[in-house]
């Protein structure tokens, strides 16, 4: 992947204005200039390499849905100089790729609810991604360019941009970064990955570098994470403690009706259809009925009258205000102690929210705090972001806590049953009347459990992050 400098302004305006005849989503008209421009301007002024100016505007039409479909043959415009098999190869193998792949549909979905200047940051993060995946150039110059052009007629831009391709040809920069990404989009499987797809959706793309930096941290470890946990269901601990919980009215589901079909019951659930097998004819016995009788082979209804009950599970992750320490990075680990931490809720939430999809979860992330005020104020921050949809659904919630964290586990034991983490730098395990407890201690690069009457004994592993995943499978093994 290399970058481009062009130095020279005469060179540096040629590249801006030739490339936007070579758009192919929507054939170049004043109307777009601006906006295509406003796009390049924010991509510039970000400290990134640019793409042709034609193929900005072919993205971001696409991205944001503006595209118009029209035949090559009809709309499309010859530019001088160039083999019009290049821009078809890219029609094909670019434009074609952005239209059917599902990373960019979903991108687009996220990104088409941007307003205002947001659209133009969202899009510049869209093709950073793009670029760097594919293993793209690019081409860096002023963005005082960019905006001396904003103030001109968009008129007048096409036609000194077409004079130019007229009277010097197109610049050699400009062939090669098309050609360079016909190329890339070939091998490449797909535009974005998740993580980018989640940073777009959840906005973080538009956040400071900090908060977008340590939120893709998170996503990609608890990815990592949980694709060293099994894919199963864990087996439970052996003489592990369970608490008997009360079950309220509506945890209770009566069932009644006819709810399936079986191979046994009485004549009266006999399906109808299953009367075609007998015989008129009574020498014709036995028939193909009384065979299928005699194999349990009939359907009939079946009806339940039992009641599915839901048990109440509640799961209180307690981040005890010493973490502020552990916002430091340790050579073997690929981000802070802290990244990972939240990287383990991530996990543990998405794990037991699909191991467990028939009970009535909750899942409550407490933050202790001092009395001074909020000791964990970015990582809160955060956690709303990473939680968001389990927030609006009403499955997880954040609170901030200036107390014992055990006992609001408690007031949370008397109608559930509880299950308390606290994850803190140092310290022994904490006790509780009601709940389960356990607590994991991060003081160094490998995490500690305990529980309320030993320390775990993990797997010896040179990986830190399969340190990680062993605790939390050991704990999945103990609430699961």
């Amino acid at each position: 992947m290399s970058v481009v400098l062009l130095r020279e302004a005469e060179t540096a305006t040629d590249f801006l204005l030739q490339g936007l005849w070579f758009q192919r989503a929507m054939p170049p008209h004043g109307s777009a200039i601006r906006t295509v421009l406003e796009w390049t301007l924010e991509i510039a002024a970000g400290g990134q390499p640019l793409l042709p100016t034609g193929m900005i505007a072919d993205l971001g039409h696409i991205a944001y849905g503006s595209q118009t479909e029209f035949k090559y043959q009809k709309d499309a415009v010859a530019v001088p100089g160039v083999a019009p098999g290049l821009l078809r190869t890219y029609e094909d193998h670019v434009l074609g790729k952005f239209y059917a792949d599902w990373t960019v549909e979903r991108a687009s979905d996220a990104m088409r609810r941007f307003q205002g200047r947001d659209r133009a940051r969202g899009l510049a993060y869209f093709i950073k991604q793009f670029r760097e995946r594919a293993g793209i150039g690019g081409i860096e110059l002023s963005p005082g360019l960019v905006r001396t052009m904003l103030e001109g007629s968009p008129e007048e831009l096409l036609r000194r941009g077409w004079e130019s391709l007229n009277t010097k040809g197109p610049l050699p920069e400009l062939v090669a970064l098309y050609e360079q990404t016909i190329a890339a989009s070939r091998r490449m499987a797909e535009v974005l990955s998740p993580a980018d797809i989640d940073a777009l959706e959840k906005r973080t793309a538009l956040a400071e570098m900090g908060q977008y930096v340590a939120h893709r941290q998170v996503v990609q470890l608890a990815h990592r994470l949980e694709e060293l946990l099994p894919r199963r269901k864990v087996k439970p601990l052996p003489n592990r403690r369970e608490v008997p919980t009360r079950v309220l009215d509506e945890d209770t589901y009566p069932v009644g009706g006819f709810t399936s079909i079986s191979n046994k019951g009485t004549v009266e659930s006999l399906l109808h259809s299953q009367l075609a097998y007998i015989e008129p004819d009574p020498a014709m016995r036995p028939d193909l009925f009384d065979v299928k009788y005699v194999r349990d082979e009939l359907y009939y209804y079946s009806r339940d009258e039992n009641q599915f009950l839901r048990r109440r599970r509640t799961f209180v992750f307690a981040l005890m205000p010493d973490l502020v320490k552990s916002r430091f990075k340790d050579p073997e680990l690929p981000a802070q102690r802290i990244v990972l931490v939240l990287a383990s809720l991530v996990t543990l939430v998405r794990r037991i929210a699909d191991w467990l999809s028939s009970e009535a979860l909750k899942f409550e992330i407490v933050f202790v705090e001092e009395k001074e005020g909020k000791t964990l104020g970015h990582e809160s921050e955060l956690c709303e972001t990473l939680f968001r949809e389990e927030i609006a659904n009403g499955l997880a919630s954040i609170t901030h806590l200036n107390g014992n964290p055990c006992q609001f586990a408690d007031e949370r034991a008397a109608r559930s049953m509880c299950h308390l983490l606290v994850v803190s730098m140092e310290g022994g395990p904490e006790s509780t009347q009601h709940a389960l407890t356990t607590q994991m201690t991060v003081s160094e690069p490998r995490p500690v459990l305990w529980t309320e009457t030993k320390t775990v004994e993990m797997p010896p592993s040179e990986d830190p992050v399969e340190a990680w995943a062993a605790a939390l499978e050991h704990l999945l093994m103990l609430w699961v």
